[in-house]
């Protein structure tokens, strides 16, 4: 196998043919999903670096790899020996790849990328670093691809259908409610190109991307027809004919870019450029005046459906029996059996797949013992796979796909006898998650409004974690879905979180991570409800849906109020009603003894 500095040497002799002075490889597939199928994962390829998220840009005599908080460790680990530099995002000194490329490309330079797998959004902002500058971009040619002589076939895994007792709205009906979105913008054509955008639209799923049960394809919409572009391989006939009866046309996966091209200049046409690849957009004849602004399929999926909230409430039960038993497993047994991160990993999802309608894991599962719990988004490798010792802490972010919906939960177990600064930053961080639980608020609040009830533990005592504390989930879908989130701040690039909605659900998950030593997280997920209605107007509350206890062998209840000790009570007493049915004889005994009242 080449090394990354072999691959990044064929990929320099290939630019200077083509005079290209940069070369920009993106994580992104082309549809600007988050995760990607094995034959996407290009710039992974190129950098060795396999985090979920990063940019590589190459330069003639060097190349930076940019990324974000959750993947500085990690991402420092993997690129040692690769001539990559580490551009740790939104830290003090640290360009933006605009800002970089202004710096070290002189006049007339020439930067290449393959337009597919590149957002609109994100040579947008290039744009605007580089203006003023004479700089060209060379978007038709993924120059990777001679480079990665095995590289994996496009994925076509067979498509199936979700039925209404599960979504509570059928294809039709949400056809019609994105038409008249469309009607009301004016709006001719409707550009679609997120996968979980296309597959909550349709009613369908599939498996063409790890984790995420969507499909590729592309999808216009129009007032009187609409039109799916996919490898028809993947659908059997019955949906084929749902498909037709409900107006929608089949046709290749590629034709999407010719057919953009045929639409009249006069076209009025909405695309999202948050996850629009570059090529797409440029297809049109009218590409700079395009309507660019949010998909109207991205609000109401993420407005959960009265069947979606139902159902997802019994998917976060059945999830919160099988953590749970799996917490139990791992303490009566950890020091006893050898048990590592990558068994731990299996352990439980051996428990979920005890229950019904259980899919498969929504994401790659994060499992880190003592210090590689503090690398925010650690992933065990069978070269990292640490065995589980009878002290410390293991940070256990999991989820699972259910027909019922999508779960997400992080929990930090403690494996033995702990110091007090591991207690002390285990309780601040919980009192974090319990305070954003437990908010009220005017309707019309957004995420970057509440953040700080999760922080403010730890910023009273100088401490603070560098990652979001909430993203949306779909259902059945992406486990992290736009438009709602909780930041502490509006970053550069990124759209501020939706104003909460009822039926929106988003996960809270404060931590705190000291290096070399260990790290903690506590998730879970809440359902924006109403509340009380005053003359001040609608207060809006969370729903907590998982039902999985905190560890009290980790609680230091010096460090908490009177009403924060109450929270974690009553959260632990709905644990215990929601799951324990489940749980008998020994088992049963220690459910009570673990969510007892303090």
């Amino acid at each position: 196998m080449s090394t990354v500095a072999e691959r990044l040497s064929a990929l320099r002799a290939l630019m200077k043919e083509r005079n290209l002075q940069a070369y920009i490889v993106c994580t992104d597939d082309f549809h600007g999903s988050e995760y990607v199928g094995s034959y996407f994962k290009a710039r992974e390829f190129m950098s060795g670096f396999t985090g979920s998220a990063g940019t590589l840009v190459v330069l003639q005599d060097e190349a930076g790899l940019w990324t974000d908080g959750r993947y500085f460790l990690q991402a420092a680990d993997q690129l040692e020996g690769s001539t990559i530099t580490l551009m740790k995002m939104g830290q003090e000194g640290v360009p933006t790849i605009g800002e970089y490329l202004a710096d070290k490309l002189s006049d007339g330079s020439r930067i290449g990328f393959d337009g597919r797998t590149v957002t609109d959004a994100f040579v947008g902002g290039l744009t605007a670093r580089l203006k003023g500058r004479d700089m060209a971009y060379v978007c038709g040619e993924d120059l990777v691809d001679p480079v990665w002589t095995d590289r994996p076939a496009l994925s076509k895994e067979p498509v199936w259908e979700l039925s209404e007792e599960y979504t509570g709205m059928g294809r039709g009906d949400k056809l019609k409610k994105i038409r008249e979105t469309m009607s009301k913008e004016k709006a001719d054509v409707l550009v679609l190109t997120a996968l979980d955008d296309i597959a909550w639209l349709l009613n369908l799923r599939g498996n063409d991307v790890a984790y995420n049960p969507v499909f590729l394809s592309y999808m216009l919409v129009e007032a009187e027809k609409a039109t799916l572009y996919l490898d028809e391989s993947i659908l059997n006939a019955d949906i084929k004919a749902k498909l037709s009866a409900d107006g929608i046309e089949l046709k290749k996966y590629n034709d999407i870019y010719s057919d953009l091209r045929k639409l009249s200049s006069d076209a009025s046409v909405i695309v999202d450029k948050a996850t629009a690849n570059y090529l797409i957009v440029h297809s049109l004849p009218n590409a700079d005046k395009v309507k660019a602004e949010q998909s109207p399929v991205v609000l109401p999926k993420a407005i959960k459906t009265k069947a979606e909230m139902d159902n997802e409430r019994q998917a976060h039960i059945k999830d919160g029996m099988a953590v749970t038993h799996f917490i139990y497993w791992l303490k009566k047994n950890v020091g006893k059996i050898e048990i590592t991160e990558l068994s731990a990993a299996e352990k439980l999802d051996e428990y979920r797949k005890k229950q019904e309608g259980y899919l498969g894991q929504s994401f790659d599962p994060i499992m880190g013992y003592g210090p590689h719990g503090a690398i925010v988004h650690y992933e065990p490798t069978k070269e990292s796979d640490a065995k589980l010792e009878p002290s410390s802490f293991l940070l256990a972010d999991t989820g699972g796909h259910y027909y019922e919906g999508s779960t997400d939960i992080t929990r930090t177990i403690a494996l033995g006898t702990l110091t007090e600064e591991e207690k002390k930053i285990f309780t601040l961080v919980l009192k974090g998650n319990l305070n954003l639980a437990a908010a009220q608020f005017l309707y019309g609040e957004r995420g970057e409004n509440l953040d700080y009830l999760a922080r403010e533990p730890l910023w009273k005592n100088g401490l603070d974690y560098n990652h979001g504390t909430g993203h949306g989930v779909g259902y059945l879908l992406n486990v992290h879905e736009r438009p709602n989130g909780i930041y502490s701040r509006i970053m550069e690039g990124r759209t501020p979180s939706a104003v909460f909605e009822e039926g929106m659900i988003t996960s809270d998950e404060p931590g705190m991570y000291l290096a070399g030593k260990f790290g903690v997280r506590h998730e879970n997920l809440v359902l924006c409800v109403k509340r009380e209605k005053t003359e001040y107007g609608q207060f809006m509350g969370f729903d907590t849906l998982t039902m999985v206890p905190f560890d009290l062998d980790a609680v230091d209840t010096s460090y908490m109020t009177a009403e924060e000790i109450k929270l974690l009570n009553d959260y632990h007493a709905k644990v215990f009603t929601s799951i324990s049915s489940d749980f008998e004889g020994e088992e049963l005994e220690w459910l009570k003894t673990v969510t007892r009242a303090l």
